[in-house]
């Protein structure tokens, strides 16, 4: 594969192989880098191009970094496919949702076990009958990372789309009819939440065959809202972070006694 580079750094996220650690954590905003490297030992700054900002560090004496990805699935499938060919194999996004089912609260974390495929990025590497799911040793890191933090938390599948106002503003749209009859859907099947990478992230992982998995903070609930139930807005992501860096522990000596 061409790369347009003119060193030899990745062309979107101005990464060189040997730059990052195997294990990366993947947040969508770039400012939420700086405060995720903060957790790792001596991070240093790697890289700053586009919607890509790049911190390595150590955890328990292994390289780990973190990379952000932007808003949606296209920027997040370039991310790990240019990461992956720097040396990463295991990435966990950790991102903001909204809440879907009525059990999840404002300033709760969904581990996403799987991702309905509503967007198009995975539809250009597996057909839409491949089911978009997170890597199995990830999300039990994640479930028990939670359960260490002493966090509220679930696990279960999440709803993927492209259109952030599709979920807002459905009924103004044109196809109204799609989107509303297809949230009714996800709600019935026990969505716990909505968000924008993780199909992505799943699908492409599976492709490369590399580990995956999300941790996603809980802003807000708009069928909470709908019902009358409480749902303030929450905006501090340190829930999710904490849980990410701890899974990343869990699996660095999971990983250290199979080798």
């Amino acid at each position: 594969m061409i790369n347009y580079s003119e060193d030899k750094t990745m062309y979107h996220i101005g990464v060189a192989p040997g730059q990052v650690g195997r294990y990366v954590i993947l947040p969508g905003d770039p400012k939420r880098c700086e405060k995720i490297a903060k957790y790792f030992d001596d991070p240093v700054f790697v890289a700053d191009h586009r919607e890509y900002v790049t911190y390595t560090g150590t955890l328990d004496g292994v390289p780990v970094s973190v990379t952000s990805t932007g808003i949606g699935g296209p920027s997040a499938s370039i991310a790990v496919e240019e990461l992956h060919m720097c040396g990463a194999d295991t990435f966990i996004r950790v991102g903001t949702a909204g809440g879907m089912d009525l059990d999840v609260q404002s300033g709760d974390v969904v581990i996403a076990s799987g991702a309905v495929r509503m967007e198009g990025t995975s539809k250009e590497y597996a057909p839409i009958e491949w089911p978009a799911v997170s890597d199995f040793e990830v999300e039990m890191a994640l479930y028990q990372a939670a359960g260490n933090l002493g966090l509220r938390h679930h696990v279960g599948v999440v709803e993927c789309k492209d259109a952030f106002y599709g979920q807002h503003k459905p009924e103004d749209l044109p196809v109204s009819y799609e989107l509303l009859n297809k949230w009714q859907a996800w709600l019935k099947l026990g969505c716990k939440a909505s968000e924008m990478e993780s199909a992505a992230l799943f699908t492409v992982a599976s492709y490369l065959h590399v580990r995956a998995g999300a941790v996603l903070f809980i802003m807000s609930n708009q069928e909470r809202a709908k019902k009358g139930l409480s749902n303030e807005i929450e905006h501090d992501t340190d829930k999710a972070i904490r849980t990410a860096i701890e899974a990343i522990r869990i699996l660095i000596k999971r990983d250290q006694q199979k080798a």
